[in-house]
């Protein structure tokens, strides 16, 4: 995996969420398989000194995979050293413009309320925030909070590699 040899050139041992589920292979799909899939994946994230997340927009939505954004809480919440990466460089309320163009036909309108990280709502009232960040808030916040940092290229290999960089270094710094 190109990913994992980034991890290795920079000193780092890269794991993925498959690695934990080796034993899983050949399961029968449903809740019991699933349920082990994620208790795997949390064992793995509890082996780990920090964790590198890729931020792309998940099937064709303004947000990331809902899976990686709990990991990140997760990593969070043990003070672990975050880092993220994207192709996808524009600010999160262009993403859910874009979406909501594509997906619904519809615009954005200016809030009608004050207050919070946005100025802009959709046509059901519900703010577009995290102006300034290019994933939500919590997620990108938590990766910041963490030291952590985003970095964005034209592939996600391009990508990964300054984030997979700025880990070690902090790493290295602990």
């Amino acid at each position: 995996m190109e990913l994992k040899k980034i991890c290795a050139d920079a000193g780092l041992e890269g794991v993925a969420p498959l690695d934990g589920q080796i034993d899983l292979d050949g399961s029968t799909p449903g809740f019991e398989t699933t349920l082990a899939i994620v208790s795997a994946d949390r064992s793995l994230m509890d082996s780990c000194d920090a964790g590198l997340f890729c931020l792309d927009p998940f099937r064709r939505s303004a947000d990331m995979d809902p899976g990686t954004a709990v990991e990140i809480g997760y990593m969070a919440a043990q003070n672990k050293l975050l880092c993220g990466y994207t192709v996808d460089g524009r600010f999160y309320p262009e993403k859910v413009r874009d979406y909501w163009r594509a997906a619904w036909g519809k615009e954005l309108r200016p809030r009608m309320t004050t207050g919070g990280s946005g100025g802009l709502e959709d046509q059901d009232g519900i703010i577009v925030h995290s102006e300034g960040m290019i994933q939500n808030g919590m997620t990108e916040g938590f990766i910041r909070l963490s030291g952590g940092t985003i970095s964005v290229g034209a592939t996600l290999p391009e990508a990964s590699v300054p984030a997979v960089k700025a880990l070690a270094a902090g790493l290295l710094r602990a």
